[in-house]
C-alpha cells in the first residue's frame, strides 16, 4: 500500500463528520495524500452516478477508503451503496467496536466486538416481486398448501459453508491478536435448521481450532436480552449479515448510540472505514452532530495501517475530552458543535 488515502465525504452531515477525522488523524502525525472522490445522492444530482467509476478506480488502486456516510432510501428507491461497494471489493469482515466511554452510555464497562458477516444472507438482495415470473415457482415451493398467496415479496437467504467459515476463523483470528477471551456465535439455528444450522455447525468445528478462546453459541432474540441484563459478559460476537446489523446498533445503545460507534468492512486486501450511522441530511449543515463514530472509524483505519502509537493517541484523547465533559454534543448531552469536539480531540492528540 501506498501512502494515498481514497476519502469519501458523503451525503448530508458526512463532509462535516468527514473533516473532523481528518483534522484528529493528521494531528496524530498521520498525512497521507488524501485522494478525494465523490459517491452517494448528492453525486447523482451533480453526475447522474451513484458510484463514478473514478470512485471505484481510487478504491481499486489504494486499497484504503475513509467514507463517510452515504443516503440508502427506505422503502423505494436505489439499493444501498454500502451493500454494492461491500460487495465490489468482497469486503466480507464488518467488525464494529462498542466500548464504553466516560460520560456516555448505560453502563460503564462494556467492550464488546462485533464480527459480521458481510456479503451474504438476506443483505445479498435477492428479492423478487409481485410482478416476476420466478415468484409463482417459489410459492409452490415455499408453500406445500397454497397458504402464500400474491401479492407479495420474496427474499432469499443464503449461507454457504465458505462465507461462513471465512468469517468466524476472522473472528477467532481477531480475538486472538487482540488478546480476546471469548467468542459468541449468534444464530437463529432452531428455527432455520438449513441455514443459521449451518452457520453454527461451521462456527463450532472452526471454533475446535482455537483451544485458547472460550466459545458459545446463542440464539439471536435470547441474545438481544442478555446484551441489555448483562452486556459485561460478552467480548467478541460473530453474527450472520442480517443479526449483525441490528445488533451492532443494539450495542451501540449500550455504549451512548451511533454517534460513539465505528465501523470497518475489510477484505483480503482492500477496507473501507466508515461512521455506523446514515447521512442525517435534516442537520447538514448546521455543525451539530457527533464525529466521534467517523473520528474512532479513522483510529480503526490506524490500527489496520499498524499505525498503533498514533491510534492509541487518539483513543486517549477521545476518554479525555469525553472524561472532562465540556465539549459533549447535543446528543451527550451538551452544547458542543461538530468541530468544537473535533479541535478539542485534535488538541488533546497533540497534546500527548
Amino acid at each position: 500500500m501506498g501512502n494515498k488515502i481514497t476519502l469519501i465525504p458523503g451525503d448530508g452531515i458526512g463532509p462535516e463528520v468527514t473533516r473532523e477525522a481528518k483534522k484528529v488523524i493528521e494531528a496524530a502525525g498521520f498525512k497521507p495524500e488524501w485522494e478525494t472522490v465523490n459517491a452517494g445522492e448528492e453525486e447523482y444530482n451533480r453526475s447522474g452516478q451513484l458510484l463514478p467509476p473514478q470512485t471505484l478506480d481510487s478504491i481499486r488502486r489504494n486499497r484504503i477508503c475513509l467514507k463517510g456516510p452515504l443516503t440508502t432510501p427506505v422503502g423505494t428507491g436505489f439499493r444501498s451503496l454500502n451493500v454494492a461497494l461491500r460487495r465490489e471489493f468482497d469486503l466480507y469482515a464488518c467488525l464494529r467496536p462498542c466500548r464504553s466511554y466516560p460520560n456516555t452510555g448505560l453502563y460503564p464497562d462494556v467492550d464488546i466486538v462485533i464480527v459480521r458477516e458481510n456479503t451474504e444472507d438476506l443483505y445479498a438482495g435477492i428479492e423478487f416481486s409481485k410482478d416476476e415470473k420466478e415468484i409463482d415457482d417459489i410459492i409452490r415451493i415455499a408453500s406445500k398448501k397454497g397458504e402464500i398467496k400474491k401479492p407479495c415479496g420474496i427474499s432469499l437467504k443464503i449461507i454457504s459453508e465458505e462465507g461462513s467459515r471465512r468469517i468466524v476463523t476472522f473472528a477467532f483470528e481477531y480475538a486472538r491478536k487482540n488478546k480476546r477471551k471469548k467468542v459468541t456465535a449468534v444464530h437463529k439455528a432452531n428455527i432455520m435448521k438449513y441455514t443459521d444450522g449451518l452457520f453454527l455447525d461451521v462456527s463450532r468445528k472452526v471454533a475446535e481450532g482455537y483451544p485458547d478462546i472460550l466459545f458459545e453459541d446463542k440464539i439471536v432474540d435470547n441474545m438481544c436480552m442478555q446484551l441489555v441484563k448483562k452486556p459485561q459478559l460478552y467480548d467478541v460476537m460473530v453474527l450472520p449479515n442480517l443479526y449483525g446489523d441490528i445488533i451492532s446498533d443494539l450495542c451501540a445503545g449500550l455504549v451512548g448510540g451511533l454517534g460513539l460507534a465505528p465501523g470497518a468492512n475489510i477484505g483480503k486486501d482492500t477496507a473501507i472505514f466508515e461512521a455506523t450511522h446514515g447521512s442525517a441530511p435534516k442537520y447538514k449543515g448546521q455543525n451539530k452532530i457527533n464525529p466521534l463514530s467517523m473520528i474512532l472509524s479513522g483510529k480503526m483505519m490506524l490500527e489496520y495501517l499498524g499505525e498503533n502509537e498514533k491510534a492509541d493517541r487518539i483513543e486517549r484523547a477521545v476518554r479525555e475530552v469525553l472524561a472532562e465533559g465540556k465539549k459533549l454534543t447535543y446528543d451527550l448531552g451538551g452544547p458542543a458543535s461538530t468541530s468544537d469536539l473535533g479541535d478539542a480531540i485534535a488538541e488533546k492528540v497533540r497534546q500527548s
